[in-house]
């Protein structure tokens, strides 16, 4: 797939059909544009995600984790497109698919073959499969591509440390979302403040990440008292993800220079006792369908001019294995959400399941590459141009600005 046919589509001009060439883009108009992403650490079963029920195939290799059929009573997928099924754990997201604000791109991934947890995310993560030596990752190129996000707030990274898709020569604000999040650190105290801020006076590089990284962080924690204050004058939030979730939507709301997020994910490594409809991976699905949803919810008309783009490192084999789960693949799936986001589609070239048609013999092919789906997103949802594509995406395919010159952003 090239990201020409995400782009052409996304001004309408072409009809969409199943498992055809596609895109999405958000309206021109309203509020900043943001984009944020969510990473699946472990590699999620996207067979068992969004579930291709029409290829017999599947079901003979997966005797005892396989999602039943639409309509095969209780524990079945729900009908997608007469094709394709969604995870009965992930009810909560069928509103948004049925407002076709949610798509998925089916058999993409990385063009790398790696099967090391560690060397895929960091792929995903630097935007250069196969070369680990990029230092920054893609939405910190991406931040430093958009002329509008110079704030100190950005870019806000969810969790205890920067990630790698984050790091790079833009200060990012790094915010724990658990109940110590706003709790003070030892650079909170005014004379430790201070020191550090005479220590970092001079206008180096290093002294503007410093003044920048101080200046994130009491403008988010300011931000974070605001909103638990107003949290606990009404009805407590929800537990768990759909709690982050919720938090991160009350802070977009607080601070309109908030233009990138990332959060993620670990738990999807299911090498045993993977389950079906029950077990260890509806588990954690059910959390991150309601936690997306309650994002969707508490966003309002921010939703609007939001992108929501889900990712994991690499598939799952498509044979379950002798412990009743799944090994380290290749192909998986992308989800894609958002309220101007062209959505009640599966996207992407559906290469079935027979064992011929198997990467390496084993496992479901990649036939889209990750950086076609988001470079399709960046340039039409944040509309930048191959100039800052080749900055964000370095040797992708040559047809990537070729492409582009087809349809305007």
């Amino acid at each position: 797939m090239q990201r020409r046919d995400f782009l052409t589509l996304a001004g309408g001009a072409a009809a969409l059909l199943p498992l055809g060439r596609g895109a999405w883009a958000a309206e021109a108009t309203g509020g900043p544009k943001r984009l944020i992403v969510v990473m699946l650490r472990g590699a999620v079963d996207g067979l068992n995600v969004v579930v291709p029920y029409s290829d017999p195939n599947y079901y003979a290799a997966r005797s005892s984790i396989a999602i039943q059929k639409p309509g095969s009573g209780d524990g079945a997928a729900f009908d997608l497109d007469g094709h394709f099924g969604l995870h009965p754990a992930l009810a909560p997201l069928l509103p948004l698919w049925q407002a076709k604000q949610l798509a998925f791109v089916h058999a993409s991934g990385s063009p790398d073959p790696t099967r090391s947890h560690f060397d895929a995310q960091l792929f995903i993560e630097n935007g250069t499969p196969g070369r680990r030596s990029t230092a920054d990752g893609w939405m910190n190129q991406l931040l430093a591509a958009m002329p509008d996000a110079r704030g100190p707030t950005s870019a806000v990274a969810v969790g205890p440390v920067l990630p790698q898709i984050l790091r790079g020569r833009l200060a990012v604000a790094n915010l724990p979302m658990g109940p110590a999040a706003a709790n003070p650190m030892a650079i909170d105290r005014p004379e430790i403040a201070s020191a550090f801020d005479r220590l970092y006076a001079q206008d180096t590089a290093i002294g503007q990440s410093y003044r920048q990284g101080r200046a994130a962080r009491s403008e988010l924690i300011g931000n974070m008292q605001s909103e638990q204050t107003m949290a606990d004058n009404g009805a407590p939030p929800p537990n768990g993800l759909p709690a982050q979730a919720n938090r991160l939507a009350g802070l977009i709301a607080r601070d309109r220079n908030i233009r990138l997020a990332f959060m993620d994910f670990g738990g999807w490594d299911t090498h045993v006792r993977q389950g079906n409809d029950k077990g260890q991976l509806a588990g954690r699905l059910q959390p991150l369908g309601d936690g997306l949803a309650t994002f969707a919810r508490a966003l309002g008309d921010d939703w609007h001019d939001t992108v929501v783009i889900v990712v994991s490192e690499f598939g799952r084999t498509v044979h379950e294995n002798g412990d009743g789960g799944t090994d380290h693949g290749h192909g998986n799936v992308m989800w894609v959400l958002g309220g101007a986001v062209r959505g009640g589609k599966i996207y992407g070239q559906w290469p079935g399941l027979a064992t011929d048609a198997l990467y390496q013999g084993r496992d479901l092919a990649v036939t889209t590459d990750y950086r076609t789906v988001l470079a399709g997103i960046v340039e039409t949802h944040l509309r930048l141009g191959d100039r800052a594509l080749t900055a964000i995406f370095p040797n992708m395919p040559a047809e990537r600005s070729e492409a582009a010159q087809l349809v305007s952003a």
